[in-house]
């Protein structure tokens, strides 16, 4: 909205995302003003978005889960991008992560577009999709409050819950499911293995999940930090993968019932 910034805000705001370059990140490469009108030209992409990826050509939020290890890939180049976005000097946030805001590379890596441009949406304004809104934490939800890097903490734990079940958010997914909210998405991904035939990892799909539920806690001072975040996917990245030639091991749906907790914020060591 051309007329809720001002020329000197604008352009100062886009100096500073046009600077940011990363792999995991579209780069902004150009932007015009002309009198109500502002166009911003980012890197074209043509292997289509990470939407598209899960759930096709259909506009309902009936996508397909993908293999754990396309999931940990893609979490891991996001988490990545987004890292280096609250790195910027002067905590930059995403503002609205979505996975139709994540792009496809040349070598199929997951990059953020869109980043930092919420600022430029009026406030007052409401044609926001149902299915958007449910990726903002619910402290941002009237979009009055302005985009915070714990915002895009949540919105990337729901990003994960996506990536793990193939179900976009057109609801609450983490008020509606509530505390049985690992039970839903394992249950999803227990109809997926059966289906394929093929063993997963499930203590790698259960990390993942462990670190979507952390993510998408209410209190936004309970979720942990990007970096930390990060750290915990690279980490299930790289544990071995143990297969069992014992049938009954490759029997899905073999969790644990609960969700590790994690430190809060202030007790992170990063």
């Amino acid at each position: 909205d051309a007329r809720w910034m001002n020329t000197e805000e604008f352009c100062r705001h886009v100096e500073v995302i046009g600077r940011l370059r990363h792999r995991n990140l579209v780069a902004l490469r150009a932007y015009l003003q002309a009198r109500e009108e502002r166009l911003l030209v980012f890197d074209y992409f043509p292997n289509g978005s990470l939407f598209s990826l899960i759930h096709g050509s259909k506009t309902s939020s009936g996508g397909k889960p993908l293999h754990w290890t396309s999931c940990l890939k893609i979490a891991e180049d996001l988490a990545t991008g987004l890292l280096h976005i609250h790195q910027t000097p002067g905590g930059l946030s995403h503002g609205n992560i979505k996975s139709s805001n994540v792009l496809l590379g040349p070598d199929f890596e997951s990059c953020f577009t869109d980043y930092g441009l919420i600022s430029f949406k009026n406030p007052n304004s409401d044609d926001s999709s149902a299915v958007s809104l449910f990726y903002h934490a619910p402290e941002c939800r009237d979009f009055q409050t302005p985009p915070s890097q714990q915002a895009d903490v949540y919105s990337f734990g729901v990003l994960l819950l996506e990536l793990l079940t193939g179900k976009a958010p057109y609801q609450d997914l983490v008020a509606d499911h509530g505390s049985d909210l690992p039970t839903w998405v394992k249950s999803i991904r227990q109809k997926e293995t059966e289906s394929s035939g093929e063993p997963a990892s499930l203590a790698k799909l259960e990390a993942l999940l462990n670190i979507a539920v952390a993510c998408v806690s209410v209190a936004p001072e309970n979720r942990p930090v990007m970096r930390e975040v990060l750290r915990m996917i690279k980490e299930t990245r790289m544990e071995p993968v143990h297969v069992s030639s014992n049938s009954s091991d490759h029997s899905p749906g073999r969790w644990s019932d609960t969700v590790q907790s994690l430190p809060r914020d202030d007790q992170l060591s990063i």
